[in-house]
């Protein structure tokens, strides 16, 4: 049996990244993402639920996520789901699921300060980042455009 480990998200960043160097040197990025689902009732009512994704980006991805990347941020995240489990000082097991992001794109346009081209940085400092897998390119190459998030809501 054929299996696939796949997952692609859009949605808007819970909070600033929080950049981190691991034991082994390497830079990781911990990403929370908010995922909004709209939905009607069956009475008719358009209602919206949010999922909450932990991210964890690395390496070079995890630099440009820390840099460029802020709070209500849009992003395309691609990567696999990982599982992590630990015993609590109770002796009480737990497990977690995350995504452990191979490409992260970010979505919202670029704000030009000063004359500065950030598009261009972002562009450069992105480049050594891993290629999106097989499925998700095959999807944009088809002529599907790209997911975007919804506006960010003002109260």
């Amino acid at each position: 049996m054929t299996t696939m480990n796949l997952v692609v998200l859009a949605g808007r960043l819970t909070r600033d990244p929080r950049l981190r160097t691991a034991g082994n040197g390497m830079s990781v990025a911990d990403l929370g993402v908010a995922i909004n689902e709209r939905h009607r009732t069956a009475e008719g009512r358009e209602t919206t639920r949010t999922c909450f994704v932990d991210v964890t980006v690395w390496q070079r991805s995890a630099d440009a996520c820390g840099r460029y990347l802020r709070k209500g941020a849009c992003v395309l995240v691609e990567g696999r789901l990982a599982t992590d489990q630990w015993t609590d000082e109770q002796g009480r097991s737990h497990s977690r699921l995350r995504v452990v992001a191979e490409r992260v794109q970010f979505l919202d346009r670029p704000k030009h300060n000063g004359g500065a081209n950030p598009a261009g940085q972002m562009a450069s400092a992105l480049t050594g980042s891993v290629p999106a897998p097989a499925a998700a390119t095959r999807e944009r190459s088809s002529g599907a455009t790209p997911a975007t998030c919804p506006p960010t809501p003002r109260n």
